[in-house]
């Protein structure tokens, strides 16, 4: 006799009852605000700006709004809910915790070095966009992403890596940003173009893939393939736009460098012309 597995964030809710259906996990709750604790602990010793304190709690504020808040279990009925939930933590949450420079909060409780680890992270920009690649391929083929809603600890496998590898990589071009710019403009051409290519194959896919999906999405007058179809859409256009803007704010720096400085007036006494 098959056992039926409910998923982490419960079963599919019906469009009357989304709004009801908050995941209020005493462990995710728990671990949530002892994070934050911790970053604020580390930020008072290293002395981070208020400002870049805001960049943070603003970002992983949003961070817990989206784990929390009914986007969770109406990512179980539509594959487009779970990809715009990551398309949040990856393209809008991680960008803005990586501003906050938690990295350094980090090295100034455990090492008393407040650059060290931020430092390690940005100087590897290509290698951090081709871990977000290869995570993101992984976690969003039909037979992995079917894995994570019959296992807890597969869900939330998901959810870290991928929310980890994008915050490397955010940090690494955000650190490197007219600096290095080779690498940046590497890393986010990389990203812009292998979340292009697997938002296009989801969206264009002649058949639906992704089995958990295929009697849920009617529940919001969806076939199982348009739901895919909106779910490609989200990962295509924001993710393209989102490193396409980074790769082209590195290619500005670039354009900046190799124009020549202009050159200054000749001096002219006053009331006499400048030959």
């Amino acid at each position: 006799m098959s056992v039926q597995v409910i998923p982490y964030c419960g079963t599919a809710p019906t469009p009357a009852e989304l709004l009801g259906r908050w995941n209020l996990d005493p462990v995710l709750l728990s671990a949530l605000a002892g994070i934050a604790a911790l970053y604020a602990l580390g930020a008072r010793r290293t002395g981070l700006a208020e400002s870049t304190k805001r960049w943070f709690y603003a970002g992983w504020g949003l961070t817990a709004l989206a784990l929390v808040s009914p986007i969770c279990p109406l990512s179980v009925a539509l594959f487009a809910a779970r990809v715009g939930q990551h398309m949040i933590l990856t393209l809008i949450c991680a960008p803005m915790v990586a501003v906050g420079r938690p990295l350094d909060a980090l090295a100034a409780l455990v090492l008393r070095r407040p650059s060290a680890l931020t430092q390690g992270a940005a100087a590897t920009a290509p290698l951090a966009a081709g871990l977000f690649a290869v995570l993101l391929w992984y976690w969003h083929a039909p037979e992995p992403y079917a894995a994570t809603f019959n296992s807890t600890l597969t869900y939330w496998l998901m959810h870290v890596t991928v929310f980890g590898s994008a915050f490397w990589l955010w940090t690494s071009l955000l650190a490197q940003l007219g600096y290095r710019s080779a690498r940046a403009l590497a890393a986010g051409l990389i990203s812009t173009v292998q979340m292009g290519l697997l938002g296009a194959l989801i969206t264009f896919a002649p058949q639906p893939l992704y089995t958990p999906h295929f009697a849920t999405a009617q529940l919001w007058g969806l076939t199982p393939l348009q739901d895919q179809q909106l779910g490609g859409a989200l990962m295509w256009a924001p993710g393209c736009l989102a490193f396409l803007a980074a790769a082209l704010a590195e290619v500005w720096t670039l354009l900046e460098r190799a124009s020549p400085p202009a050159e200054a007036a000749p001096y002219a006494p006053r009331g006499v012309a400048a030959p």
